[in-house]
């Protein structure tokens, strides 16, 4: 019989581990979770689970990361596609905070892990902020070339849609807006979203 693969191995006990930690938090919440918990479900003491994250905050930051990988994901689409700046624009800033409404509803307690690791500015969080922001920066570098948004400056430009799309992209605040219907949430963020379309297009040159 073939030895097994040890990557293999590792990646399959990985999973394995963030599929238990996750089902605990949402049955019990993060506070509840320890690493001793997670290694009696899995069947390993509590120094093999340590092996694959070196505690308790590296396994709820593997959690989170996961995630906002799939975000990412689906965000690199939009940009990819083949429509206009403007339009690609507001779909990414629509789908992104469509995609944290989904998730605070169906799963706070694995969003607050979320919102933790934005609070602290861990490296999962950084992270991710950096990639959001490339992905914004090529719209707007796309919309500038093609002389949809007028602006000429790309550090204005991203400010912009910072300054104004706060409130309906950042953890914190969809965390504290969650008692509003989403419905109502996303007609508000889609006003949003063309105010910001709008000022990019009218902007003066800078």
């Amino acid at each position: 019989m073939p030895s097994p693969n040890p990557r293999h191995d590792h990646i399959r006990q990985d999973r394995r581990i963030l599929d238990i930690a996750r089902e605990q938090i949402k049955r019990f919440g993060a506070k509840r979770l320890t690493v001793v918990s997670v290694a009696e479900e899995a069947g390993m003491t509590h120094a093999n689970v340590y092996r694959y994250f070196a505690s308790k905050l590296a396994l709820c930051d593997a959690l989170t990361a996961h995630w906002l990988r799939e975000v990412e994901a689906r965000l690199s689409a939009v940009v990819d596609s083949p429509d206009p700046a403007d339009d690609k624009l507001e779909r990414l800033l629509l789908d992104l905070m469509r995609q944290h409404r989904s998730h605070i509803d169906a799963d706070p307690e694995l969003y607050s892990l979320l919102i933790d690791a934005y609070a602290k500015n861990r490296t999962v969080i950084r992270q991710h902020r950096t990639r959001i922001g490339q992905l914004l920066e090529q719209i707007l570098e796309n919309g500038m070339a093609t002389q949809t948004f007028q602006t000429r400056s790309r550090e204005a430009a991203l400010g912009l849609v910072y300054d104004l799309g706060y409130r309906f992209l950042h953890p914190q605040a969809i965390g504290q807006d969650r008692m509003i219907p989403a419905k109502a949430m996303e007609s508000r963020h889609a006003l949003a979203a063309r105010s910001i379309i709008v000022a990019l297009k009218a902007a003066p040159s800078r």
